[in-house]
This record gives C-alpha cells, sequence and structure tokens, in this order.
C-alpha cells in the first residue's frame, strides 16, 4: 500500500509501500482494549500501605489488668479497636496489580492501531526531520506546518537515537516523541495525530521481523 512522503515544509516529495502487515490489520478494538489495561495495570504501582497491629508502635505490655476494673478486657493498644491501632483489611503494598498479555497479542494491538490511524488519514510520513538543536521553537515551527496553529496534538516517531526531537518536544503541551522500538498501544491512541520518519519505519519492520524469526526457532 502507497502512501505520500512528505518533508519538514509538508511538501510532498514522492511515495512509499508501506508494509502490510503493519499498517493494513484489521481493527480489533477488543484486543487493543486488553493491551491497554494490560499496560497501565503493569505500569502502576502499589503505594498506599495500611500498618496492621503487627507494624504499629507500642503496646509491649498489657495496658491494664484483666479483672476487677470494671472495663473490658484489652491485650495491647495496637489492637484495630484502639485509636493509633492497627487496620485491619487496609490497602497493602505487597498487592500485585500486573496483568499477562503474550507479546504477539500486544504486536497485533499496536500493529492494528497504526492501520486504524493510517485509514483515517492521522498518519503523516516525513521523509527526516532534520533538527539539530535542543531548541524547543525550531519544533515548534515545523509542527507549526504540519498543524498550522497550536494546540498540537501529536505524537513524533523519529528514527533510532534521534534524542534532539526528543528533547526539543519534551516541552510543548500535548505533544510527545517515542523511540520506533518502543512503541505501546496507550501512546499510540492518547495522540490524535503521529509524524513517523521514514527510516523509522523500516526500523519498525526489521525489529518486529527479527522478533518473528526469533520467535519461529
Amino acid at each position: 500500500m502507497k502512501v505520500d512522503v512528505f518533508n519538514q515544509k509538508n511538501e510532498k516529495i514522492g511515495e512509499m509501500n508501506l508494509p502490510g502487515r503493519i499498517f493494513n490489520v484489521r481493527w480489533n478494538p477488543d484486543l487493543v482494549h486488553q493491551a491497554v489495561i494490560a499496560l497501565m495495570s503493569n505500569s502502576r504501582q502499589s503505594i498506599a500501605h495500611t500498618k496492621d497491629r503487627s507494624e504499629v508502635s507500642g503496646g509491649g505490655r498489657k495496658p491494664w489488668r484483666q479483672k476487677g476494673t470494671g472495663r473490658a478486657r484489652h491485650g495491647s493498644i495496637r489492637s484495630p479497636l484502639w485509636r493509633g491501632g492497627g487496620v485491619t483489611f487496609g490497602p497493602r503494598k505487597e498487592k500485585k496489580y500486573s496483568k499477562k498479555i503474550n507479546k504477539k497479542m500486544n504486536q497485533k494491538a499496536i500493529f492494528s492501531v497504526l492501520s486504524k490511524k493510517l485509514q483515517e488519514n492521522e498518519i503523516k510520513v516525513v521523509d527526516s526531520l532534520n533538527i539539530e538543536t535542543y531548541k524547543t521553537k525550531i519544533m515548534i515551527d515545523v509542527l507549526k506546518n504540519f498543524f498550522q496553529q497550536p494546540p498540537f496534538n501529536a505524537l513524533i516517531i523519529p528514527a533510532h537515537n534521534k534524542s534532539a526531537i526528543k528533547k526539543a518536544v519534551s516541552n510543548i503541551k500535548n505533544v510527545s516523541a517515542i523511540d520506533p522500538f518502543s512503541l505501546n498501544v496507550y501512546d499510540l491512541l492518547k495522540y490524535k495525530n503521529i509524524i513517523i520518519e521514514k527510516d523509522a519505519i523500516d526500523e519498525i519492520e526489521k525489529h518486529y521481523s527479527k522478533w518473528q524469526t526469533a520467535k519461529s526457532k
């Protein structure tokens, strides 16, 4: 399948063939949803933590004798019945939120999103983004060629090891850059438009072909 290729001034300079196994995949919303849930769950940190009666301080001795005081029996001020005592059934940091999704399913979900974006004309292939410095202003001028005026909403996929682009967009609201070897469903869905370098497409194809070859051995 052919698509137009543009320069960073948004001028058409040619065409290229996109790999069908990446950009011509049937839309699968259930699989994409599963991949997003797994990604978000695996990035979730178990922070909330309450102390049970074995972890709170104090309570080394019985607060008063068992009988004869007219008060209820108590063995320790660490009891959940006491103010400052342990918490019963509270959240614990040992809880695991991770979810399993195999590589083949995750890969298919990524390809499904890329194919959907391409069908809806939300992907633009650029010959090369030549950003030599980390200046945010330079990157804003480039984005204006594609989207006219801010606010922008775009994900940039440059060729591997183009750190200048990643640093240049770090201060631009609703714009991000991601390495072609680090594609994930969440970022692809988060941004409406995708600008991808021509070389990055080749790198994506080689990356997943290498994984497929290793899998088949």
